[in-house]
């Protein structure tokens, strides 16, 4: 785990929640000079604490409303087999996220899709990936709740 302090988090957190903030802006939040601002969220970005910056988008603006979570199932569960799955699933452009697991399946998939006749389409794709022996499919219904901002300001909590 890295290590952070109070500002680290409070700048973590300022631009989880606007990633367009400028330096001017957080440090001002954060209550610290800009040069300091600048130099603490360059050196979070060094650490790899931060790894990129980016714009979300509305999934149902852009035509993608559809969620669908695939459990994914190989012949074997040999490394090679895992890695040549992993490889390619990246090549999946509607693969949103993919989680190796334990238990009764291999991966855990989310797909986002137009409707049931584009998951369709998808479906004859993830089916021909390397190794895969069966997919079972669950399409949600709506969603409760996505988050993409971590709670870092309460790392130090119990």
């Amino acid at each position: 785990m890295s290590s952070f302090d109070k500002i680290d988090a409070a700048i973590l957190d300022a631009l989880q929640q606007d990633g367009r903030l400028s330096n001017v802006d957080l440090a001002e939040k954060v209550g610290l000079s800009e040069s300091a601002c600048l130099r603490r969220a360059k050196g979070l970005e060094n650490q790899g604490i931060i790894t990129h910056y980016a714009a979300h988008l509305d999934e149902k603006a852009v035509g993608l409303p559809g969620t669908v979570f695939v459990r994914v199932s190989l012949v074997s569960q040999r490394e090679e087999q895992l890695l040549t799955f992993e490889d390619a699933v990246l090549h999946v452009p509607e693969v949103m996220e993919c989680y190796l697991m334990s238990g009764d399946v291999d991966y855990i998939v989310r797909v986002v899709v137009r409707d049931a006749p584009d998951y369709e389409r998808i479906h004859h794709i993830l089916t021909n990936l390397p190794g895969v022996d069966r997919v079972h499919s669950s399409f949600a219904l709506r969603t409760i709740l996505r988050r993409t901002r971590l709670p870092v300001t309460r790392i130090d909590q119990p």
